[in-house]
């Protein structure tokens, strides 16, 4: 199970999904236009208003992308363990992949709602490109599987 380097493309996706819960992958700042100064930043549980760092005040919540946040190292967690059934899990990664294109949907949409309802400009993170990340070890992962696939059926041919 840990020799096989889908495992550890699998075991990356479940860390740095991980890490994306702790960092904010958007942050807003009001325009230079703007007569009052307001900085926002969005972490695991909402949108807060950050201007005052003491008191920061949650405008937005954001539960559906700390949701899929959550999921997506799940789920790759779990294939970690389904390694004797190699079609499962090379199914189960192509969901994974979708749900880290789900989750810039998702962030699209609370981007789009924070810029339309608090007049701020956003500007993108580098943690926000942890998903991409993750998508490509999935399917890195999934092409290994696939391959070890290919091999024990060709092993079974042999005998």
């Amino acid at each position: 199970m840990i020799q096989r380097i889908q495992t550890l493309y699998l075991f990356l996706v479940v860390i740095l999904g991980t890490l994306l819960c702790f960092f904010s992958p958007v942050d807003f700042i009001s325009p230079e236009t703007a007569e009052n100064y307001r900085e926002l930043s969005m972490t695991f549980t909402g949108i807060y208003d950050v201007t005052n760092p003491e008191i920061p005040v949650r405008l937005m919540n954001t539960v559906s992308l700390s949701i899929i946040s959550i999921v997506i190292p799940a789920v790759a967690f779990m294939v970690i363990f389904l390694f004797k059934r190699r079609i499962l899990q090379a199914r189960i990664n192509v969901v994974n992949v979708i749900l880290c294109l789900g989750w810039y949907a998702i962030l699209a949409v609370y981007v789009w709602f924070a810029t339309k309802n608090f007049y701020v400009e956003w500007y993108i993170t580098p943690w926000a490109a942890i998903p991409l990340v993750n998508m490509v070890l999935t399917l890195m992962a999934t092409r290994a599987i696939l391959k070890d696939e290919a091999l024990v059926r060709a092993a079974d041919r042999l005998r």
